[in-house]
Order: C-alpha cells, then structure tokens, then sequence
C-alpha cells in the first residue's frame, strides 16, 4: 500500500491513497462490523436472548399461515394450554386463529408473552391498499 502524507496549512495531515487500497480498507473495516455483530448475535443467543427460528416456522407464515397458530404449534402447544397460559379463554384464542376475531391489544399481548414473541410476530398483517384513493384524471 502506497500512502502520500500530505501537510495542510493549518497543520493537519491528509494520508492519500490509491483507490483500490482505500476500497479494501473499507471492506475490511465493514467485515469488522458484521463480525462484531455476529460476535453480539451468538452471545444473546446463548444467554437465550435470542433463538433460531425453523425454515418450516417461517416458510408456513410466508405461505399464509396464521402466525399465531404457527407459533403455537411451534412452541408445541395446544389450544388450551396457550389459552391457560396467557389468561384467556380457549374459544378467543381459536377465534383469533381462525380469523373470525382480530383480539384485543391487551389479549394479544397476554398471548404473545406466553408465546415468548413479539405481538407482531403473531397478528396477521393486513393487505396492502394498493391505488388507494387515485383517481385516473385522463
């Protein structure tokens, strides 16, 4: 690596270098990041701050899944035993599974601490508008 030092006026001192050594510090340095982040990633996971998550879990939900019903599975839980759990009643629960009731915030949040999840890890998210309010003025 080539590096010209140059004097400023007020003092200061530049290090120019080639292109190409520059993009490589660069990259260096963001591997350093991402290993840092890595490093952080396994340490929460082995205080059980974090946990990895099944391509079943996660494909079941991309493909339509109720996510509350995913995680319930995936915990290996039944309806009942979620629903004793959070503090609610096996019918709202299978409800909210079914899609015949959305659950209240307070619910929802009762379930999602059983579950050991976020609430918007177990509603499911609505369909986007799309053109919403446009109007073709042609």
């Amino acid at each position: 690596m080539s590096v010209q030092i140059i004097n400023t006026k007020d003092g200061g001192r530049l290090a120019v270098l080639p292109e190409p050594d520059y993009l490589a510090l660069v990259e260096a340095a963001e591997t350093l990041v991402d290993i840092g982040a890595i490093d952080r990633f396994k340490a929460r996971l082995a205080a059980g701050e974090e946990e990895l998550l099944p391509a079943s879990l996660v494909n079941a939900i991309l493909d339509g899944a109720n996510p509350l019903r995913a995680w319930r599975e995936h915990r290996g839980l039944t309806v009942s035993a979620l629903a004793a759990s959070a503090g609610v009643s096996a019918a709202y629960v299978s409800q909210i599974e079914s899609g015949k009731r959305e659950g209240t915030i307070d619910t929802l949040r009762k379930i999602a601490t059983a579950l050991n999840v976020m609430i918007d890890d177990i509603v499911v998210a609505p369909e986007p508008v799309l053109n919403a309010g446009v109007t073709n003025a042609s």
